[in-house]
Protein backbone atom coordinates (compact mmCIF):
# COMPACT_ATOMS: atom_id res chain seq x y z
CA UNK A 1 0.00 0.00 0.00
CA UNK A 2 2.87 2.38 0.87
CA UNK A 3 5.43 1.56 -2.06
CA UNK A 4 6.90 4.31 -3.74
CA UNK A 5 6.59 6.62 -0.85
CA UNK A 6 8.88 8.45 1.21
CA UNK A 7 7.85 7.50 4.86
CA UNK A 8 9.38 6.20 7.84
CA UNK A 9 7.96 3.49 9.68
CA UNK A 10 7.17 5.76 12.61
CA UNK A 11 4.84 7.25 9.82
CA UNK A 12 3.23 4.48 8.48
CA UNK A 13 2.42 2.73 11.81
CA UNK A 14 0.74 6.50 12.99
CA UNK A 15 -1.65 6.35 9.74
CA UNK A 16 -2.01 1.99 10.11
CA UNK A 17 -3.60 3.60 13.82
CA UNK A 18 -5.58 6.49 12.45
CA UNK A 19 -9.06 6.44 12.48
CA UNK A 20 -10.63 6.18 9.01
CA UNK A 21 -12.04 9.99 8.99
CA UNK A 22 -8.22 11.06 9.62
CA UNK A 23 -6.20 9.23 6.71
CA UNK A 24 -5.27 10.83 3.93
CA UNK A 25 -5.14 9.29 0.25
CA UNK A 26 -1.52 9.92 -0.98
CA UNK A 27 -1.54 10.69 -4.44
CA UNK A 28 0.68 13.10 -5.71
CA UNK A 29 2.39 15.94 -3.96
CA UNK A 30 -1.40 16.87 -2.65
CA UNK A 31 -3.21 14.97 0.41
CA UNK A 32 -7.07 15.11 0.21
CA UNK A 33 -8.41 13.91 3.57
CA UNK A 34 -11.70 11.58 4.11
CA UNK A 35 -14.11 12.98 6.25
CA UNK A 36 -16.72 10.40 6.72
CA UNK A 37 -19.80 11.89 9.88
CA UNK A 38 -20.38 9.79 12.84
CA UNK A 39 -24.17 8.75 11.32
CA UNK A 40 -21.82 7.31 8.76
CA UNK A 41 -20.12 4.80 10.88
CA UNK A 42 -23.82 4.11 12.72
CA UNK A 43 -25.47 3.39 8.88
CA UNK A 44 -22.25 0.92 8.76
CA UNK A 45 -23.40 -0.99 11.79
CA UNK A 46 -26.69 -1.46 11.52
CA UNK A 47 -26.39 -2.69 7.75
CA UNK A 48 -23.98 -5.46 9.61
CA UNK A 49 -27.02 -7.16 11.54
CA UNK A 50 -26.02 -10.55 11.52
CA UNK A 51 -22.34 -9.21 13.14
CA UNK A 52 -21.18 -10.49 16.36
CA UNK A 53 -22.14 -6.86 18.67
CA UNK A 54 -25.48 -6.16 16.55
CA UNK A 55 -27.10 -9.38 17.51
CA UNK A 56 -25.72 -9.68 21.00
CA UNK A 57 -27.34 -5.98 21.04
CA UNK A 58 -30.65 -6.53 19.38
CA UNK A 59 -31.08 -9.51 21.20
CA UNK A 60 -30.32 -7.78 24.46
CA UNK A 61 -33.04 -4.99 23.36
CA UNK A 62 -35.81 -7.00 22.15
CA UNK A 63 -35.39 -8.43 25.37
CA UNK A 64 -36.45 -5.25 27.26
CA UNK A 65 -38.91 -4.21 24.68
CA UNK A 66 -41.08 -7.31 25.29
CA UNK A 67 -41.39 -6.39 28.54
CA UNK A 68 -42.79 -2.83 28.16
CA UNK A 69 -46.18 -2.09 27.35
CA UNK A 70 -46.87 -2.27 23.24
CA UNK A 71 -46.90 1.95 22.54
CA UNK A 72 -44.18 3.48 24.42
CA UNK A 73 -42.53 6.67 24.49
CA UNK A 74 -38.49 6.63 24.24
CA UNK A 75 -36.56 9.23 24.96
CA UNK A 76 -34.42 9.33 21.98
CA UNK A 77 -34.05 7.78 18.82
CA UNK A 78 -32.82 3.84 18.41
CA UNK A 79 -31.07 4.69 15.02
CA UNK A 80 -30.25 8.37 14.94
CA UNK A 81 -28.94 8.44 11.52
CA UNK A 82 -32.08 6.41 10.30
CA UNK A 83 -34.72 8.93 12.22
CA UNK A 84 -32.80 12.27 10.62
CA UNK A 85 -32.90 10.87 7.18
CA UNK A 86 -37.09 10.45 7.62
CA UNK A 87 -37.20 13.93 9.08
CA UNK A 88 -36.27 14.09 13.13
CA UNK A 89 -34.86 16.82 14.67
CA UNK A 90 -33.62 16.68 18.22
CA UNK A 91 -35.64 19.66 18.93
CA UNK A 92 -38.87 20.66 20.66
CA UNK A 93 -42.27 18.98 18.81
CA UNK A 94 -40.47 16.03 17.89
CA UNK A 95 -41.44 12.86 19.39
CA UNK A 96 -40.11 9.51 18.55
CA UNK A 97 -42.71 6.23 20.20
CA UNK A 98 -41.98 2.46 19.66
CA UNK A 99 -44.84 0.56 18.84
CA UNK A 100 -44.86 -3.39 18.94
CA UNK A 101 -46.86 -5.64 16.33
CA UNK A 102 -47.65 -9.08 16.14
CA UNK A 103 -46.07 -10.63 13.25
CA UNK A 104 -47.75 -13.50 11.21
CA UNK A 105 -50.90 -13.35 8.87
CA UNK A 106 -54.02 -12.57 9.63
CA UNK A 107 -57.42 -14.76 10.75
CA UNK A 108 -61.12 -13.66 9.31
CA UNK A 109 -62.75 -12.36 12.44
CA UNK A 110 -66.03 -14.82 12.40
CA UNK A 111 -66.95 -16.91 15.10
CA UNK A 112 -66.13 -20.65 15.06
CA UNK A 113 -64.61 -20.81 11.68
CA UNK A 114 -68.36 -20.25 10.11
CA UNK A 115 -68.23 -17.34 7.03
CA UNK A 116 -71.76 -17.95 5.49
CA UNK A 117 -70.86 -17.20 2.06
CA UNK A 118 -69.91 -18.77 -0.94
CA UNK A 119 -66.83 -21.80 -1.04
CA UNK A 120 -64.15 -19.46 -2.62
CA UNK A 121 -64.72 -16.96 0.20
CA UNK A 122 -64.13 -19.73 2.95
CA UNK A 123 -60.99 -19.15 4.23
CA UNK A 124 -60.33 -18.29 8.00
CA UNK A 125 -56.43 -18.88 7.75
CA UNK A 126 -53.92 -18.27 5.56
CA UNK A 127 -55.05 -15.09 4.27
CA UNK A 128 -52.59 -11.92 3.92
CA UNK A 129 -53.22 -8.82 5.32
CA UNK A 130 -52.70 -5.74 2.28
CA UNK A 131 -50.66 -3.75 4.35
CA UNK A 132 -47.28 -3.90 6.34
CA UNK A 133 -46.47 -4.05 9.61
CA UNK A 134 -44.74 -0.66 9.85
CA UNK A 135 -48.28 1.07 8.52
CA UNK A 136 -50.05 -0.63 11.47
CA UNK A 137 -47.63 0.37 13.76
CA UNK A 138 -48.14 3.75 12.47
CA UNK A 139 -51.97 3.31 12.54
CA UNK A 140 -52.09 2.50 16.41
CA UNK A 141 -49.10 5.25 17.37
CA UNK A 142 -51.34 7.91 15.32
CA UNK A 143 -54.90 6.37 16.87
CA UNK A 144 -53.43 6.90 20.48
CA UNK A 145 -51.76 10.04 20.00
CA UNK A 146 -54.67 11.49 18.66
CA UNK A 147 -53.69 15.25 18.68
CA UNK A 148 -50.03 14.52 16.69
CA UNK A 149 -49.31 14.17 13.27
CA UNK A 150 -47.48 11.01 12.53
CA UNK A 151 -43.80 12.00 9.95
CA UNK A 152 -42.00 8.90 9.42
CA UNK A 153 -41.25 5.29 10.62
CA UNK A 154 -38.33 2.35 10.78
CA UNK A 155 -37.71 -0.64 11.56
CA UNK A 156 -35.42 -1.33 14.52
CA UNK A 157 -35.95 -4.84 15.88
CA UNK A 158 -38.05 -7.90 15.93
CA UNK A 159 -38.84 -11.56 17.13
CA UNK A 160 -39.74 -14.94 16.73
CA UNK A 161 -43.54 -13.38 17.64
CA UNK A 162 -43.36 -9.37 17.37
CA UNK A 163 -41.89 -6.62 15.12
CA UNK A 164 -40.63 -3.23 16.48
CA UNK A 165 -40.58 0.28 14.67
CA UNK A 166 -40.32 3.80 16.12
CA UNK A 167 -42.45 6.25 14.88
CA UNK A 168 -41.56 9.83 14.32
CA UNK A 169 -44.82 12.47 15.55
CA UNK A 170 -44.95 15.52 15.17
CA UNK A 171 -46.72 18.41 17.60
CA UNK A 172 -48.80 21.07 15.50
CA UNK A 173 -49.38 22.95 17.63
CA UNK A 174 -45.82 23.65 19.41
CA UNK A 175 -44.61 27.01 18.53
CA UNK A 176 -41.37 25.41 17.13
CA UNK A 177 -43.23 23.68 14.79
CA UNK A 178 -45.19 26.36 13.54
CA UNK A 179 -42.21 28.61 12.83
CA UNK A 180 -40.28 26.46 11.12
CA UNK A 181 -41.03 26.60 7.45
CA UNK A 182 -39.29 22.97 6.92
CA UNK A 183 -42.09 21.07 8.90
CA UNK A 184 -44.78 23.38 9.24
CA UNK A 185 -46.59 22.40 6.27
CA UNK A 186 -47.81 19.37 8.62
CA UNK A 187 -50.08 22.00 10.77
CA UNK A 188 -52.43 22.29 8.10
CA UNK A 189 -55.81 20.37 8.93
CA UNK A 190 -55.38 18.73 5.60
CA UNK A 191 -52.45 16.57 7.27
CA UNK A 192 -54.52 15.02 10.28
CA UNK A 193 -53.97 11.37 10.21
CA UNK A 194 -52.12 10.60 7.39
CA UNK A 195 -51.07 7.33 8.75
CA UNK A 196 -54.68 6.31 8.31
CA UNK A 197 -55.12 7.68 4.38
CA UNK A 198 -51.86 6.16 3.27
CA UNK A 199 -50.16 8.98 2.98
CA UNK A 200 -46.95 8.75 4.52
CA UNK A 201 -43.90 6.78 3.43
CA UNK A 202 -44.89 3.43 4.44
CA UNK A 203 -48.42 3.95 3.01
CA UNK A 204 -47.64 5.20 -0.67
CA UNK A 205 -45.22 1.50 -0.36
CA UNK A 206 -48.53 -1.15 0.07
CA UNK A 207 -50.53 1.34 -2.31
CA UNK A 208 -47.69 0.53 -4.99
CA UNK A 209 -46.71 4.10 -5.46
CA UNK A 210 -43.30 3.84 -5.45
CA UNK A 211 -42.79 3.96 -9.19
CA UNK A 212 -42.04 6.86 -11.15
CA UNK A 213 -42.49 7.85 -14.87
CA UNK A 214 -45.59 6.74 -17.44
CA UNK A 215 -46.33 3.56 -16.45
CA UNK A 216 -47.07 4.62 -12.90
CA UNK A 217 -49.36 7.53 -13.81
CA UNK A 218 -52.84 5.41 -13.39
CA UNK A 219 -51.85 3.82 -10.46
CA UNK A 220 -54.01 5.74 -8.05
CA UNK A 221 -55.52 5.30 -5.84
CA UNK A 222 -53.46 2.03 -5.09
CA UNK A 223 -52.28 -0.59 -7.41
CA UNK A 224 -54.83 -3.51 -6.31
CA UNK A 225 -57.61 -0.34 -6.53
CA UNK A 226 -56.19 0.05 -10.37
CA UNK A 227 -56.41 -3.88 -10.79
CA UNK A 228 -60.06 -4.22 -9.71
CA UNK A 229 -61.05 -1.36 -11.46
CA UNK A 230 -59.56 -2.71 -14.52
CA UNK A 231 -61.19 -6.27 -13.95
CA UNK A 232 -64.76 -5.15 -13.27
CA UNK A 233 -66.87 -4.99 -15.91
CA UNK A 234 -69.66 -2.31 -15.09
CA UNK A 235 -72.94 -2.28 -17.11
CA UNK A 236 -75.10 0.62 -16.47
CA UNK A 237 -79.00 0.62 -16.85
CA UNK A 238 -78.87 3.28 -19.20
CA UNK A 239 -75.93 3.25 -21.33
Amino acid sequence: MWQGCSYNSETLAFFDSTPLQFRFHLGGERAAATVMGAYTYVSELWKKKQSDVMRFLLRVRCWEYRQLPAVVRVTHPTRPDKARRLGYKAKQGYVVYRVRVRRGGRKRPVPKGIVYGKPTNQGVTQLKFQRSKRSVAEERAGRKLAGLRVLNSYWINEDSTYKYFEVILVDPAHTTVRNDPRINWICNPVHKHRELRGLTSAGKKYRGLRGRGHLHHKARPSRRATWKRNQTLSLRRYR
